[in-house]
């Protein structure tokens, strides 16, 4: 064996350091897999989970004081030759090197030891530090070249894959990506579930499954709290490791929130470091925002947006995320609104709500309600009232100087987020349903009120309401598609003031004579009198269906 590979000052070398993304080099279990490893007949004394340790680079000695030379991360290969004779004092030797962070040892028989001792074995099973023994001698220069390599190619790589990192988050905080986008790229990049969230510890934003959003989410702020702690915490009877990994949000002295990644692969780069520059991102962000919060804009919004749209596993799971978010589903009380005539923005909705001790989510308005409109949920505490004046105080803090053109459509005080959802929908099918007056706001339309759109909505899936809106309303549909008619409109305005035909007039913004012919051509196409009760009613109920649908 060359002389060479048993020199400690030979093998003294200076090793790499102030990377940070150790995922990207080898583990114990990878070198022994070398070839150069290969050659030297390795026998694993001590694996398992040991084996996975990280290995930044190779130290060679056989000296009894080698632990004080080592700065962790190390494979130590050695013959033995030079370590003390004593069981204690091996036990002693093998537990300083455990703490000085060792990866793991690589000892050659047959210079020295014709077996591991015993004691060796033991102590490195104990403090779980990988121990092989090599039945064949090795040069160890060629061994150290092998491992060498291997770390710097997986240094190299990690510097390349940073570099393509960070130009890439720094091409999105120079577009102005928003706080929603940059997390989903995050979440693409790390493969692996990503949140944001602010010093409250409420979800801003996230990317996760949908299928592990109730667990996640659930005590959110408990489990977040514990995670910045990095401590354990108690859930369920058991103890659960908080192995996320957090970095703060912050730039000038200033921190607005932290990033979250669950456990995922690892990345070329460094999980860390991925995490670090898309927070850099952000953080531009808010100071290109100045006073303006984008997150809570863009956060809540889409939140609502994705549960009218149904983008959402099961009511447990959805609701669990908003209560990560601050807006609370259980004990409390629940509306959905419909605003519309103004523009209504999320910070100045949740400021609305807190003056009633609530908060609110506000998102778009689905099709089919007009513009301006938002739609809001809003949470009250069980004990409050959302009696026409708080809601009026409510409409008037949202919409400011724009509050005298405001309609609003408010679903039945609901109990859980099912409930809720059906107020959504209630309010969404006045909204649709509702006819423009000429009259000062705010507007206060209640679904309690409209006992046929409550039926409509609950029932609104239902195949036999479906085909009897089909049924009533075909030739109309037909027509108007046509053609490019007015026919359901001027039914619809009819219906909406049954006995009094001029106002009906009036609504459908047509003369009265012109009027009086689509009334007449409704009758011929559809066979039937128009001033039956009964035909009303269907027509009416059908008509709810249709617009219930978004149509």
């Amino acid at each position: 064996m060359a002389a060479e590979s048993r020199d400690e000052a030979v093998a003294r070398t200076d090793r790499p350091g102030g990377l940070d993304g150790h995922e990207t080099l080898p583990t114990v279990r990878e070198v022994i897999g070398l070839d150069a490893v290969a050659q030297g007949a390795p026998e694993v004394l001590v694996g398992d989970g040991a084996l996975d340790a990280r290995v930044r680079w190779v130290h060679v000695s056989d000296s009894a004081g080698v632990a004080r030379l080592l700065n962790g991360g190390e494979l130590l290969l050695s013959t033995g030759s030079a370590w003390p004779s004593e069981a204690d004092e091996l036990r002693r030797f093998v537990t300083e090197l455990g703490d000085a962070g060792l990866s793991g040892l690589v000892v050659e028989l047959g210079t020295h030891y014709g077996d591991v001792p015993p004691v060796v074995i033991e102590t490195a099973r104990d403090r779980g530090l990988a121990l092989i023994a090599l039945h064949r001698e090795v040069k160890f220069v060629t061994l150290t070249e092998a491992v060498h390599g291997r770390v710097i190619s997986a240094q190299t790589e990690a510097l390349r894959a940073r570099d393509e990192v960070r130009e890439r988050f720094t091409a999105l905080s120079l577009r102005g990506a928003p706080a929603d986008f940059i997390v989903q790229q995050l979440a693409q990049t790390l493969a692996a579930p990503v949140i944001l969230e602010n010093l409250a510890h409420e979800i801003v934003a996230s990317e996760t499954p949908l299928a592990i959003e109730e667990e996640l989410f659930t005590d959110w702020e408990l489990r977040s709290r514990a995670a910045h702690r990095g401590s354990r915490q108690q859930r369920d009877g058991a103890l659960e490791r908080a192995d996320w990994l957090v970095v703060p949000v912050e730039a000038r002295g200033i921190r607005w929130g932290s990033l979250i990644a669950l456990p995922g692969p690892p990345h070329p780069a460094g999980r860390a470091a991925v995490l670090e520059q898309g927070a850099i991102a952000l953080a531009i962000g808010r100071l290109a925002d100045g006073d303006a919060d984008e997150w809570a804009r863009i956060g809540r919004r889409r939140l609502l947006d994705g549960l009218l749209a149904g983008r959402f596993a099961g009511i447990a799971g959805a609701a669990a995320r908003l209560e990560a978010a601050g807006m609370p589903t259980q004990r409390a009380l629940l509306f959905g609104l419909i605003i519309a005539g103004a523009a209504v923005h999320a910070e100045a909705a949740d400021a609305a709500a807190r003056t009633l001790r609530g908060r609110a989510l506000a998102g778009s308005a689905p099709d089919g309600v007009g513009a301006p409109a938002a739609a809001v949920l809003l949470s009250l505490p069980e004990d409050a009232s959302f009696d026409d004046e708080a809601a009026l105080r409510f409409l008037r803090a949202v919409a400011g100087d724009a509050a005298d053109r405001v309609v609003a459509s408010i679903g039945s005080p609901a109990r859980g987020l099912d409930e809720a959802l059906t107020s959504l929908q209630e309010a969404i099918d006045l909204a649709r349903g509702r006819r423009r007056r000429a009259v000062r706001g705010p507007v206060l339309r209640r679904a309690e009120d409209r006992p046929l759109v409550q039926l409509v909505t609950s029932l609104r899936d239902d195949y036999r309401l479906l085909d009897h809106g089909e049924r009533m309303l075909a030739p109309l549909i037909v027509y108007d598609l046509e053609r490019g008619g007015d026919l359901l409109d001027v039914l619809e305005a009819m219906l909406a003031h049954p006995g009094n035909r001029t106002a009906a007039a009036s609504a459908s913004h047509l003369s009265r004579s012109v009027f009086y012919q689509r009334i007449a051509l409704i009758e011929d196409l559809l066979d039937v009198d128009l001033d039956d009760g009964e035909t009303q009613t269907a027509l009416h109920l059908a008509l709810l269906v249709r617009r219930s649908a978004g149509r």
